[in-house]
């Protein structure tokens, strides 16, 4: 199992980056082809999306990627240190919350949801967390 971290300053403008890197190493990992351009839109909402929590929060610590290599997939984990509303609260609700931000941070899930089947999205008081998994294609077996 692989793993690779990647940190970044809560800049609109480390985005690109996250998801060159992200289709780069899904691609070396044996993530389909076909996928790649999924893997990237993918990775680009969610880091976008945490960018957006950290900048609206004041939140100076960066936006955590992480790319999981494991035998039969390959997982991409973006972290943010946002707090989230808890049960109950709705994502992104609160004092003070604009309002549409709510409905933007929903937007944007929803987004991230069409374009990978297994998604999972975790938020807390502490922060939150998307993982995205993709199978990975096996090499041919080449037979002498």
């Amino acid at each position: 199992m692989a793993t690779v971290e990647l940190r970044f300053s809560a800049l609109p403008e480390h985005v690109r980056t996250a998801r060159l890197v992200a289709a780069a190493v899904a691609r070396r990992a044996g993530v389909d082809e076909a996928v790649l351009d999924e893997v990237r839109l993918a990775v680009g909402e969610a880091c976008s999306r945490a960018v957006g929590l950290h900048q609206i929060g004041g939140i100076s610590a960066p936006v955590k990627v992480l790319l999981i290599e494991e035998e039969k997939q390959f997982s991409i984990e973006v972290g943010d240190e946002a707090p989230h509303a808890v049960a109950g609260g709705g994502a992104g609700a609160g004092p003070g919350d604009p309002d549409g931000e709510a409905d933007e941070d929903e937007m944007g899930l929803a987004v991230i949801s069409g374009l990978v089947d297994d998604v999972e999205v975790s938020a807390g008081e502490h922060g939150g967390l998307i993982k995205m998994t993709w199978p990975i294609t096996p090499p041919p077996t080449i037979l002498v």
